[in-house]
């Protein structure tokens, strides 16, 4: 297998090159146990009641770390 050089990536690139290879694979090809598939669903059907709940980072941020910002 060929290797990929992604040293010269920022964090950020490496992080959206991860989402893209992830969203490249076929679901079907990802091996998923049983109780991982039953969070995901889980996850998946409560996902737009939990974003009513959602704290920006920013906040949670400034919560943990208060006068550095």
């Amino acid at each position: 297998m060929p290797t990929f050089d992604f040293s010269h990536l920022s964090p950020q690139e490496r992080i959206e090159l991860i989402g893209d290879i992830c969203e490249s694979l076929d679901g079907e090809a990802l091996p998923l146990s049983a109780e991982w598939k039953a969070e995901l669903d889980r996850r998946n059907a409560t996902f737009s009641d939990d974003r009513a709940y959602a704290i920006p980072w920013s906040e949670v941020r400034a919560k943990l770390r208060p006068g550095r910002s």
